[in-house]
């Protein structure tokens, strides 16, 4: 793995990918991964590069661990610190301190959900949520610190509308002075009037002379020179990167260093390994120093990571995960090509499967641009796009005693996606069946309940209808 340090220009940006929120910063709408409306300029200062390789080997998780971390991915970001709101409106969520004008402190609160998180009603041509995001800062003897808006998210499809990946970010800034704090933030659904509450404890440091902050993990950044200018930072809430596809963008700054410094960076995986040992430097010329660490991810470690920035007592982390998508934790091979199943490709994941350990990261960069739809952008749409039908699935399937997403509806839901017409005999005595119609495959299959424990499979002739044209959907140019 490659990585790039050095220092923000005051005024430039530095990317870590081209997935940028657009909106300002106080309230940010990602509506299109490959959106790039925020307008920063994408130049910042290097200093130098070293490479680095991963040391140890973080153990596997289970399978049923593995699915957990897929499909309900909260009990992972908790463990990363991260706050969490599992019920009503569920989203992740992350606070940042940096220095502020006259001795306060700038709050920044990133908050991520997806599109599938809100109740969207058809207005017209197209679909509509509407929610109100409140923040709230508090502690004993003060007034709250507190910041709301509402906002509408409009898509065009209704595909659009039941994303599952990180579709939707928002970002506030508090100021506050020195002090511990607890942090509240509540997103409310305006059509479904369900909300969601997360919460966290935000100490508020002072950031005297010769100070840092922890380490961010952003997704956009432009320094600062001094405490009063402006924050550009787009937080990335989950701490997530995806193996193969996105750079790791670390984030921080030194202030009021009255000459040069040097203070220790490193990086540990899963099993306190030192993955990476940098320094960054402080030149003591101006009051806020940024620095950023640009960590390539051609070669991740796959898994949880540390970024540790000073020693010993003094010493400031933040915890992110890296796995086989930004979107979807998985984080070990046997688990991936698990899931891979109904994806197609079969030889090349086949050939990942028999490879050594080490050739294994080649052949999934291989795999990964091949089957990659848009090459100039980072993501790999189609790949992204399966998981999302895979935890969709996995949701709605989940009634037979299985994993949503191996049954014989999930592994259809999960190749064609949503049916376009649904009848459901099910309430039946006799006879319970399911019939699902695909108009632009020509295609109507049965699942039927022979046992009368819902349990739904597709019968002989809608098993071989299927598997025509599963072939014809998964053959790729």
């Amino acid at each position: 793995m490659g990585v790039c340090k050095g220092t923000a220009r005051p005024g430039a940006a530095a990317s870590g990918s081209d997935r940028v929120a657009p909106g300002v910063f106080s309230g940010m709408t990602r509506f299109a991964t490959r959106a790039t409306i925020l307008a920063f300029a994408l130049a910042a200062g290097t200093a130098g590069c070293t490479s680095w390789q991963r040391v140890g080997d973080p153990g596997a998780p289970t399978p049923e661990e593995a699915l957990l971390q897929l499909f309900n991915p909260g009990v992972l970001y908790r463990e990363l610190g991260r706050m969490v709101s599992s019920t009503g409106v569920p989203f992740i969520g992350t606070a940042a301190v940096l220095p502020g004008p006259n001795n306060n402190t700038r709050v920044l609160v990133g908050v991520s959900l997806t599109n599938r998180a809100l109740a969207f009603e058809r207005v017209g041509d197209v679909y509509q949520a509407r929610y109100r995001v409140e923040y709230t800062l508090t502690r004993s003897g003060a007034p709250p610190v507190t910041a709301g808006r509402d906002a509408v998210v409009r898509v065009a499809t209704l595909q659009e509308a039941l994303r599952t990946d990180e579709s939707i970010l928002l970002q506030q800034e508090l100021m506050a002075a020195p002090g511990d704090y607890a942090l509240s933030v509540r997103v409310s659904d305006r059509t479904s009037n369900l909300t969601g509450v997360g919460n966290d404890s935000v100490n508020v440091p002072e950031f005297g002379p010769g100070s840092i902050t922890t380490p961010i993990l952003a997704y956009e950044v432009r320094g600062r020179a001094a405490r009063a200018d402006s924050v550009g930072i787009v937080l990335n809430p989950r701490g997530s990167i995806a193996y193969g596809g996105d750079t790791l963008l670390i984030y921080l700054e030194g202030v009021g260093f009255r000459g040069p410094a040097t203070m220790p960076l490193q990086v540990r995986d899963g099993l306190d390994s030192v993955v990476l040992r940098t320094t960054v430097q402080f030149t003591g010329q101006r009051e806020v120093e940024s620095q950023v660490i640009r960590v390539s991810p051609d070669s991740a470690p796959l898994g949880q990571l540390q970024v540790i920035v000073g020693e010993d007592a003094n010493a400031k982390s933040v915890s992110g995960i890296v796995s086989f998508s930004g979107n979807w934790l998985v984080t070990n091979f046997e688990d991936l090509l698990s899931l891979l199943r109904y994806f197609g490709e079969d030889a090349r994941v086949a050939r990942m499967r028999e490879a050594t350990p080490s050739n294994r990261p080649d052949l999934w960069r291989e795999f990964f641009v091949a089957t990659d739809p848009n090459r100039s952008t980072p993501e790999n749409e189609a790949l992204d796009a399966y998981f999302a039908r895979l935890a969709v699935a996995n949701d709605q399937f989940r009634d037979e005693g299985m994993p949503g997403w191996r049954t014989d509806r999930g592994e259809v839901f999960v190749t064609l996606g949503q049916p376009d017409e649904v009848f459901d005999a099910s309430p039946q005595q006799q006879g319970r069946f399911v019939r699902w119609a695909y108009y632009d495959h020509r295609l109507a299959l049965v699942f039927q309940d022979v046992t009368g424990f819902s349990r739904y499979r597709l019968t002989p002739e809608s098993r071989s209808e299927f598997e025509r044209v599963k072939g014809r959907v998964q053959r790729r140019p």
